[in-house]
């Protein structure tokens, strides 16, 4: 990893869970660095998911530390946590969103619900306005749930974890069970927060080709779009990719070492692109 002087928005420090005995994250560390985007690959089963859960504060470490904007949250209570999350946006799988609220209220639901926030109320419904224009869900804030597509849902999930503006967004397999146009769109979306707001990224996947976009292409507000970030993209948007196995991070590193691994179980991963 490149030297910097900077303090990581996340890092873990030999961090390892387990359930019931059964290891699902075995010494890992790393470090993530202000507007850096990572890109988790692994099977079913490898800690991805249990990755973000640990660095969201739901699940404790066993052993070793995690540290979100330099404070060691490994063993804070609820509480203590509500400033940390306040700066933290996650896309759960499956969009999670509340069935029984509308879109409006889905987005809104940050603002008014972490305390640490402190959004005036006149200014709640106007950022849920922007939040969903920026996703392109205008016209949807009486709508249910239930009422959007697979897409939509997940579009208005998007809208509900920027709306605070966190630093650092978490997200869990954002494009499964969608097709390859929808899925295309979701991740300009995430690039498209990620180069805006200049966000520290972290997105679990099965697609190689999401990681391929995220590593290789910027948005350009000009039109709106994705654009080639150049011939050595991985660089020119600082991201690096991080392979799982049975919990143990067995590779980290940038798009052109992956695609150059040995490694039979790595390589499983990777598309390798054409030159």
């Amino acid at each position: 990893m490149p030297a910097t002087t900077q303090t990581p928005v996340l890092q873990f420090d030999h961090v390892s869970v387990a359930f019931d005995e059964t290891p699902a994250l075995v010494d890992v560390s790393f470090q993530a660095y202000p507007g850096e985007s990572r890109v988790i690959l692994g099977a079913t089963g490898s800690g991805k998911t249990v990755l973000l859960k640990t660095a969201l504060g739901l699940q404790p470490p066993d052993s070793g530390t995690v540290y979100v904007f330099g404070r060691d949250i490994s063993g804070m209570r609820e509480r203590e946590l509500f400033d940390i999350r306040s700066k933290m946006g996650m896309l759960f799988q499956e969009s999670a969103l509340f069935d029984s609220l509308n879109i409006e209220d889905n987005v809104s639901y940050p603002l008014l619900n972490q305390s640490s926030i402190h959004c005036p109320p006149e200014e709640v419904l106007p950022r849920v306005k922007e939040a969903l224009k920026f996703v392109e869900l205008e016209g949807t804030l009486e709508k249910y749930p239930s009422e959007l597509s697979g897409g939509m849902r997940r579009r208005a999930a998007i809208a509900r974890a920027v709306v605070t503006q966190p630093p650092l967004l978490l997200y869990d397999s954002p494009t499964a069970g969608l097709d390859p146009i929808t899925a295309y769109t979701i991740i300009e979306l995430i690039v498209k927060e990620r180069d805006l707001n200049k966000t520290t990224t972290l997105i679990v996947t099965y697609r190689y080709q999401d990681g391929n976009l995220v590593a290789n292409f910027r948005y350009n507000p000009e039109n709106g779009g994705l654009e080639q970030a150049g011939q050595d993209g991985g660089a020119a948007t600082r991201t690096f990719f991080m392979v799982l196995r049975e919990g143990r991070l067995v590779f980290e590193g940038p798009q052109s070492e992956l695609e150059k691994s040995q490694d039979p179980y790595v390589a499983k991963f990777v598309k390798r692109r054409e030159n």
